[in-house]
């Protein structure tokens, strides 16, 4: 090592000891120091909120995946981060199957341990077996995330795997998945840590482009340097704010089906004015139409910097304009330590709205559009969310719908980062429970009602909660949920709540090599009511939920008719009397309308 790299790693070791203070020290207290927030006058109606009935059924269902962090004692960052889910169709059956991510032992650890991603086929009523060697995922590659999407449309769900030393890209050959990567261009760099990861089209020809996330300037000399303690308990795992910031990558399509990296020149490298050193520490990005032009926009979550939503012009060269659209900080103008992301429309406006996980804390942000305006607010505290959320560290964040009554709740997957955090912080707990909020209407004083954890029943099992995803997983219509951690076993909830709602399921067949139609928009009218939501898979953190876009009817709404403005900027309306109630209804850019089978366990 050079003279200068001794200097480099000394200056960054004593920017270390601040920037710990700032991560810890402000939040070393119980939060009966914090000014208290007022409460909510509930209605009456926010007394009703039906009552979950999530039951894990890991173990008997045969998931016996347990993630290895790596963890040796020498707290490395990356052991904190991962635990990405994905629920994935590999088998093209009609049932959704559930893929691991594994981390593995460091390189240099004696006795090596490699990593062990694992996918399990849904054999229906609620059982899956390993199908791990039979699909030729062999991959030793230190794994955080997964994103999930048919790259080259000839029918099967491909694999991209994100974590320490780039991407992995596996193709779905049949059932089989074959390491494509440097044969196309999706293999990144060496020195990359990769996090989320989303395919969408972004020139609109026709296409899946792929924009990834990457997180800090990482590597195991840059964190042992830096000297990381926790009072009392010797080394600590070391907060973003002292590593040097990372440029993300995005990847064009081209013809012949290979990638190309265009990042510098479609504007998405964010540089500091004045050092020109990279800004971004991405954990979490969303796809998303946010001006409703047709064409998909990116909004990245960043920890402990700005985050950035990059407006698409339409030929995939983007704005970064998130300061300008209220998207950048917090409601204080802070900056937060931002992980899961996902976005939603909420109330009878169907205001276009992104939640995002922070650390301890720090209140979740709920950004909702403001009517007419190019502008969003983080309403979380207005809303109901903000009070909850402060005292949980989130990662996983989701909208869906767990009672079918046609309303976007809110799930958040929670977990710290240090094992001993609650013998320094009374208020926080290593192993968290997970979050629920009922949407409950514009009606009620506060639109989230966070159930407690009695009600939660098996969600509220404390973990060391990272990704989430859902899925139904059993085709009895209502979503089930896989959840992953930084390291041992998953949960996987079957939804089991009765309720005499209705639902109506869409699936995509689009033209082109966009074959799921990822990033078109699909709004339900029913009953005077709008229901919006978009065909994508890449959602909360570092995960994948399933195609099917589902809406729930309550009791007694009825579908009208059925929009879907496709991604390549074309319309098209399906009239309610051609749509299934209870089904999958798969509905092709073409008109063809068909239902796919919908029996409970079922192989269609």
């Amino acid at each position: 090592m050079n003279f200068w790299k001794w200097i480099g790693l000394a200056l960054l070791a004593a920017a270390a000891i601040v920037g710990y203070r700032h991560w810890f020290g402000p939040q070393l207290t119980n939060t009966a120091d914090f000014p208290p927030l007022p409460e909510p006058v509930l209605a009456a109606a926010e007394q009703a909120a039906p009552v979950p009935a999530f039951v894990d059924i890991t173990a008997a269902s045969g998931i016996d995946f347990v993630r290895s962090d790596g963890a040796q004692g020498r707290r490395l960052l990356p052991e904190t981060m991962g635990g990405g889910v994905a629920f994935v169709d590999y088998d093209n059956d009609g049932l959704a199957d559930v893929f691991l991510v594994d981390g593995g032992d460091w390189p240099d650890t004696p006795n090596r341990q490699p990593a062990r991603h694992r996918l399990y086929r849904n054999l229906g009523g609620g059982q899956f077996e390993d199908v791990t060697i039979q699909s030729n995922l062999r991959l030793d590659f230190y794994a955080m995330g997964v994103a999930v999407a048919d790259i080259d449309a000839d029918g099967w769900s491909d694999l991209l795997l994100t974590g320490i030393g780039g991407t992995r890209m596996l193709r779905n050959d049949q059932g089989r998945f074959v390491d494509v990567s440097e044969s196309i261009g999706l293999s990144g760099e060496s020195q990359d840590w990769s996090t989320a990861a989303v395919f969408f089209d972004a020139d609109r020809d026709g296409d899946l482009d792929l924009y990834v996330a990457n997180y800090v300037r990482w590597s195991p000399e840059i964190d042992l340097a830096l000297g990381f303690q926790l009072a009392g308990f010797g080394r600590a795992y070391g907060p973003p704010m002292n590593f040097e910031g990372s440029h993300s990558k995005f990847y064009l399509q081209g013809p012949s089906g290979q990638f190309s990296e265009v990042g510098e020149a479609s504007g998405i490298r964010v540089i500091h004015p004045t050092s020109g050193a990279a800004i971004g520490k991405a954990l979490g990005v969303v796809a998303t139409d946010i001006n409703a032009d047709g064409n998909v926009d990116l909004l990245v979550a960043n920890d402990t910097v700005r985050n950035f939503l990059f407006l698409n012009r339409g030929d995939g060269v983007f704005d970064e304009v998130g300061a300008e659209w209220g998207l950048a900080f917090d409601r204080d103008g802070n900056a937060t330590g931002a992980m899961g992301i996902d976005s939603g429309w909420i109330g009878s406006e169907q205001r276009h709205a992104f939640l995002l996980g922070n650390f301890a804390n720090e209140m979740s942000s709920l950004y909702v559009s403001q009517p007419s305006l190019n502008l969003y607010s983080d309403d979380a505290i207005i809303e109901g969310l903000g009070p909850a959320s402060r005292q949980v560290l989130t990662f996983g964040t989701l909208f869906f719908d767990y009672d079918m009554d046609g309303r976007q709740d809110l799930l958040q997957t929670n977990g710290h980062i240090e094992e001993a955090i609650e013998q320094v912080q009374a208020s926080q707990k290593y192993r968290q429970p997970g979050q629920l909020f009922w949407n409950c209407g514009d009606a009620c004083s506060r639109r989230f009602v966070e159930l407690d954890n009695e009600a939660l029943g098996d969600l509220a099992k404390p973990i060391v909660g990272r990704g989430s995803a859902y899925a139904d997983i059993d085709l009895d219509g209502d979503l089930d949920l896989l959840i992953g951690g930084a390291s041992g076993t998953p949960l996987l909830l079957r939804n089991e709540l009765e309720t005499n709602h209705r639902w109506i399921g869409v699936r995509l067949r689009a033209r082109g090599l966009n074959r799921d139609g990822l990033g078109a928009r699909i709004v339900l009218h029913a009953n005077g009511r709008a229901l919006q939501s978009e065909a994508q898979t890449t959602r909360g953190y570092l995960s994948a939920v399933e195609p099917t876009v589902r809406f729930g009817l309550g009791a007694d709404l009825s579908p009208t008719r059925l929009e879907i403005h496709w991604p390549d900027g074309n319309a098209q309306t399906v009239p309610g009397t051609e749509l299934s109630l209870g089904e999958i209804n798969l509905i092709s850019a073409d008109g063809v309308i068909a239902s796919l089978a919908s029996d409970v366990g079922a192989r269609p």
